[in-house]
């Protein structure tokens, strides 16, 4: 396994599991995918079940009868829930979900849930979005997900097709859609297939059973108050039971709205003491009341407006104010920018609106504040209608200069380039903020064009760069180059198209990382053709080393080795040596395929003296892991070891979590392979560890050839029969994603352990398709091994002359690709076969000689 030039790696989505040979269409071909057993419970999206909950059991009971499979009521797996605002509909929709989800072999697939926010225009997510979502909850790989929004609806439904054939049935829950528009594409094509929708419209013409949810019943709604204080205050809290009928005041005078009810109880717990008979007083008077009452619904807009008149002129101000966030929640550091205040009178203000219910706060830890849909359009129309145009432009830059300030400032502690900005007190903490702002940084950097800030999003798209690389966030990484290539494209601000070129360069780097080779490179000539143009030696070089890593990447060694030479040779003497460092390691790469090994090494410690020079230990890290590979082939097992502990300890120290996972994958193969005095059982752990490292980045690639290398070390180990489920589902796995060299590289040892096992002919026919496969790589080296495994597995079927043409083609591979060691151990088998021709002897072969190990 190896690192990459500028520090990245390569992601893909797919989850391992059950298989089910589900053929489905793909964006350009049909395409096999290796399903999970469930959806994994990370991307579901479920939100947890009220305590509280009460009053809805004959609903719960139609919906959840709706659920289960009943061949005779077609089309009432559809169920739409219905109501006005506050009603409770996603909160019966989630419970139900969450029954079902207890319910033996009700749904062993899993529940997907996914909010369309449906009544936001700017937070809506569409057909197009909402597919792309869904398929990558259900583990379909980004390469696979097509554009078209008609494609992605037919994948999308063949995949829970292929979930339900499996005995893998999941519930879709389709929350919070505004029409059925929003809607339709998301239904399956199988009308058994359960779905809940909730909506504050009925959507009548889906096909769909529609429940109508009412308020609750006078007792239940009782009842709801009590269970919140309890669940709030503690089981100690008698308020409802000490207080009968002002209990049932409250609730008449709450309309029975769970949601008014909620912020009754909600207000009651702020004060334990306080009695029912008071809040009851309190709500006596109508004006009041709907202040108390108030939630995110346009439906009782008249409770938004009472409310907000009776904020103070400063919390009003702010509530205004938050809409002009584009992201879907805010820090309280955030809100203090956007409000030209301290973050202390910031929360002053944030909590009362907290109270009641114009925002909520965000998920642990504190200090976090979100807004609902709806809410956050009425404080935009108020903030549009209220507030002068300079004054919400004035906050809309203090916003975005919070920002633009904290993603540059955090930047210059994961760029080992920068010098690091005391704003925060060190990588840790720049990476904290990083992590908890992500998604607002996004939603602002993809904002600012229509703001009339394009210059925003380039410079976040450039702070940005090194954490979507740390992170694997290449999708983000390459949504963000895209869109800032299309506004400094219509920009006529010079300076601003200035960047394209390294816009473009950027481009291709995500474009590579998520093996899209192909549209890597074309982004990556774009640029080159641009640096030359305006006569930047240096960008021109740096961008002929990330092409020449393309290049490898592509399975083209030569291409590469001499783009980097040429990157080498144009780099200015005074410029970044890191730079250098990367062209270095990008050549020992290639090098490395070539097989030209002291070359290979000499190039990595070229990059790790430059890295330690530049005190960047992430790089030097990746360059250890390379050198180690070249040492592990040529012989030197304990310098292999060696030098991949060095790469593991650099890794960790800068937080590179995929860097740990390659460093602990090849250590674990160097263990075994020089048969290290820690014994197999510490190499077989280390390559358990790697691949749960790169399951849980969601790199398919990566954690293949981890899973690749756990099985050959298996073999080693004398372990064969573990080792062929494993190698069996790598196979499969990578032909699934296009991915040639290491389904041939599994092939391989797969193979030997079907050899190992005695199984000769499954052995043979895995060696042939691998040699195979390495033929149309042009990869002389690996070919030549597996024709030796297969000369080996076909002396055990009797084959012997087959036998001896696969050593004597193996031989002659060997020697071209200068293993001179190999070679004679080939010319020796084929001589030593030839001679059992001639002898004729019967049956056979009970021995073998020595095997060779895929890369």
């Amino acid at each position: 396994m190896t690192g990459s030039d500028d520090r990245h790696g390569i992601h893909n989505t797919i989850s391992g599991g059950m298989y089910f040979s589900a053929v489905v269409q793909g964006a350009h071909a049909n395409v096999t995918l290796q399903l999970p057993a469930t959806v994994p419970a990370a991307l579901t999206g479920l939100p947890a079940p009220s305590p509280a909950f009460t009053g809805r059991e004959a609903e719960e009971e139609s919906l959840l009868a709706a659920v289960r499979p009943d061949p005779s009521s077609a089309g009432a797996a559809r169920q739409v829930i219905a109501g006005l605002p506050g009603v409770g509909k996603t909160e019966l929709a989630v419970q139900v979900a969450h029954r079902a989800l207890g319910a033996a072999d009700l749904l062993p697939g899993g529940v997907l849930f996914i909010d369309l926010f449906g009544y936001d225009d700017r937070r809506r997510v569409g057909p197009h979005r909402a597919l792309g979502s869904l398929l990558r909850a259900l583990a379909v790989p980004h390469e696979h997900v097509p554009e078209d929004v008609g494609e992605r609806a037919g994948l999308y439904r063949s995949v829970l097709a292929a979930y339900a054939a499996g005995g893998r049935r999941i519930l879709v829950v389709l929350d919070n859609a505004m029409d059925s528009a929003q809607v339709r594409p998301l239904l399956p094509g199988d009308p058994d297939i359960p779905v809940l929708i909730t909506s504050r419209h009925t959507l009548s013409d889906l096909g769909a059973r529609v429940l109508d949810l009412s308020v609750l019943g006078r007792q239940a709604a009782v009842e709801l108050v009590g269970r919140n204080l309890r669940s709030i205050v503690g089981p100690a809290d008698t308020r409802v039971a000490d207080e009968p009928a002002a209990a049932a005041e409250l609730a008449d005078l709450c309309g029975r709205l769970p949601l008014a009810l909620s912020v009754v109880s909600a207000l009651l717990a702020d004060v334990p003491t306080r009695p029912l008979h008071s809040m009851a007083a309190a709500l006596g008077d109508a004006r009041r009341r709907l202040q108390r009452l108030s939630r995110e619904d346009l439906a009782v807009r008249a409770a938004f407006d009472l409310s907000y008149r009776h904020l103070a002129p400063d919390q009003a101000r702010l509530f205004r104010l938050l809409a002009l966030n584009p992201g879907p929640d805010l820090s309280t550091e955030a809100v203090a920018a956007l409000a030209g205040a301290e973050p202390w009178d910031a929360e002053d203000l944030l909590l009362p609106l907290a109270r009641g219910h114009f925002i909520e706060p965000g998920p642990p830890p504190y200090g976090r504040w979100r807004m609902h849909d709806l809410m956050r359009l009425y404080a935009d129309e108020l903030c549009r209608a209220q507030d002068e145009p300079g004054e919400r432009e004035a906050a809309t830059d203090r916003l975005y200069l919070y920002y633009l300030a904290g993603a540059q400032a955090a930047d210059t502690h994961v760029d080992a380039g920068l010098p690091p900005d005391p704003h925060f007190a060190g990588r840790e903490a720049a990476l904290a903020w990083l992590d908890a702002e992500r998604h607002n940084l996004r939603a602002a950097a993809l904002a600012a064009p229509g703001l009339g800030r394009p210059e925003a999003l380039v410079r976040l798209h450039s702070s940005l760069l090194e954490f979507h690389s740390l992170r694997r966030h290449f999708d983000e990484y390459a949504e963000l180059a895209v869109a800032a290539l299309g506004a400094v494209r219509a920009s006529q601000d010079p300076v601003l198209r200035g960047t394209e070129s390294s816009i473009l360069n950027n481009l291709g780097t995500a474009r590579r990382e998520l093996r899209l080779f192909e549209a890597a490179s074309a982004s990556y000539q774009e640029a080159l053709a641009l640096h030359e143009r305006d006569g930047d030696p240096f960008a021109a070089a740096a961008t002929l080393t990330n092409l020449g890593l393309t290049y490898q990447q592509m399975n083209r060694p030569e291409e590469a080795v001499d783009l980097l030479r040429q990157a080498l040779d144009r780099y200015p003497p005074d410029s970044d040596p890191r730079a250098r460092g990367m062209a270095y390691n990008n050549l020992g790469k290639a090098l490395h395929d070539l097989r030209r090994l002291p070359e290979a090494s000499e190039a990595f410690a070229e990059d790790i003296a430059i890295c330690r020079t530049a005190d960047d230990r992430r790089g030097e890290g990746t360059a250890l892991n390379n050198l180690g590979m070249v040492l592990r082939d040529m012989g030197q097992y304990g310098a292999a070891a060696e030098a991949h502990e060095d790469a593991l300890a650099a890794a960790e120290e800068t937080g590179d979590l995929y860097g740990a996972g390659l460093a602990l994958a090849n250590s674990g193969l160097a263990l075994a392979m020089g048969r290290d005095e820690r014994g197999p059982q510490e190499a077989v752990d280390r390559l358990t560890r790697a691949l749960e490292i790169l399951d849980s980045l969601g790199d398919e690639h990566m954690a293949a050839q981890a899973q690749s290398q756990l099985g050959l070390v298996l073999i080693r180990c004398g372990r064969a029969p573990e080792a062929i489920a494993p190698l069996e589902s790598v196979v499969e796995a990578s032909r699934r994603t296009g991915d040639p060299h290491t389904a041939a590289m599994a092939l391989t040892n797969l193979g030997t352990a079907l050899e190992l096992t005695g199984l000769y002919e499954d052995a043979v026919r895995a060696q042939t398709d691998s040699v195979s496969l390495y033929r149309q790589l042009g990869e002389r080296h690996h070919e030549a091994k597996a024709l030796f495994n297969l000369g080996l597995a076909l002396r055990h079927t009797g084959g012997l002359a087959a036998a001896q043409d696969a050593f004597h083609a193996s031989a002659t591979a060997f020697r071209e690709s200068g293993d001179e060691y190999l070679h004679t151990q080939a010319l020796r088998l084929h001589e030593e076969t030839g001679r059992w021709r001639t002898q004729q002897l019967p049956g056979r072969l009970r021995g073998s000689g020595p095997r060779t190990p895929g890369p």
